[in-house]
């Protein structure tokens, strides 16, 4: 009985020290990275400044900007697969925790899109004092609600050597009712729930085009009762946010990379907007059929499970292959171009 008492425990602790082998390799990264802190107008921000390991010569810089949410430096670490690889091809990253966030100054939910883009300048112009930038190849990278601050920042710095958009929306009222329908469906959700839904929906922009108090809101039995009094806030500023304008306003290269599978952002109207109004000869887009909003790869999309899993045991294996090599062959363009 002792025996195999033993026999258990001893490949009990296997398996423990194997999985933690595994782990501590799966995230360990090839790459430098320096805490760094940046003075703003609005205060200090805390970041990341990422370089390839044994870098000799000035690098191209992406700087990150964030989607929605109390967001860190690194993203809950997601970011790190893509900043090695980023690494590995000859560029630095720059990110840095929102305004409330991992040590920042100021509050994410008392900004405007504008004011996140004013930031952006302001983050691009520390990192042109880093002596081991190339700030003529100084880039932005951003996904989600980055869509609307991107934009922005093309029109407030004509600097900037390239853009990568990863499903950005283009309207942020329509972007609501298309999340709120396709959660709906894909939920399975009844015709008569989704048009329950719709209509608290369109209750609530009533409500934000009346420039309702969050105590108004609040007190109605339609109301979302989980919503803070900063997100309302947040929101009542920001509801009207559509890039359709700013997105004419682009004079250097533009990378759209979409997800088929998306369901928090309609990535047809993105496209269509998108080619619509960027200079042809700026604008390159990559729709991938199988992937979502997180671009992650097909198995994950439709399981938390794998997705929890996987981030644990192997994080690069997280995003689609072919959003990494579209970045990838976005950046050698970037570069030939240059020579």
């Amino acid at each position: 009985m002792k025996h195999k008492l033993f026999k258990l425990l001893g490949g009990l602790f296997l398996l423990i020290t194997l999985g933690t082998i595994i782990i501590l390799y799966q995230n360990s990264f090839d790459m430098k990275v320096t805490p760094v802190q940046i003075q703003t107008s609005k205060g200090t921000l805390m970041g990341n400044l990422v370089l390839p390991n044994n870098q000799k010569d000035k690098v191209g810089l992406v700087v990150f900007i964030h989607g929605d949410g109390p967001v860190d430096a690194s993203y809950h670490d997601e970011y790190k697969p893509l900043w090695e690889l980023l690494a590995k091809h000859g560029y630095a990253s720059l990110s840095f925790s929102k305004p409330g966030i991992g040590g920042s100054s100021g509050n994410w939910l008392e900004q405007t899109m504008g004011d996140r883009a004013l930031e952006a300048v302001e983050v691009m112009n520390w990192a042109k004092t880093q002596p081991e930038i190339d700030t003529n190849r100084i880039g932005l990278w951003g996904a989600s609600q980055a869509g609307w601050v991107i934009p922005k920042v093309a029109t407030l710095d004509k600097t900037v050597a390239f853009h990568i958009l990863v499903a950005p929306a283009v309207n942020w009222i329509d972007q609501g009712i298309y999340n709120t329908l396709s959660v709906m469906k894909k939920e399975n959700k009844s015709l008569e729930e989704q048009k329950e839904a719709l209509s608290q929906y369109e209750w609530s922009v009533s409500m934000l085009e009346k420039n309702a108090s969050y105590q108004e809101y609040h007190n109605n039995d339609m109301a979302d009762k989980d919503l803070s009094e900063d997100r309302w806030n947040f929101i009542l500023k920001n509801y009207k946010s559509d890039s359709t304008e700013d997105i004419k306003h682009f004079y250097s290269p533009v990378k759209l990379i979409l997800g088929g599978k998306d369901v928090n952002v309609d990535s047809a109207n993105t496209k269509e907007v998108f080619e619509r109004e960027v200079p042809k000869e700026l604008l390159s887009v990559t729709l991938i059929p199988t992937t979502d909003h997180f671009m992650l790869r097909t198995p994950l999309v439709n399981s938390k499970f794998l997705t929890f899993i996987t981030a644990l045991f192997a994080p690069k294996k997280l995003a689609d292959k072919t959003y990494y090599e579209e970045i990838v062959r976005f950046l050698a363009t970037i570069d030939q171009s240059r020579k």
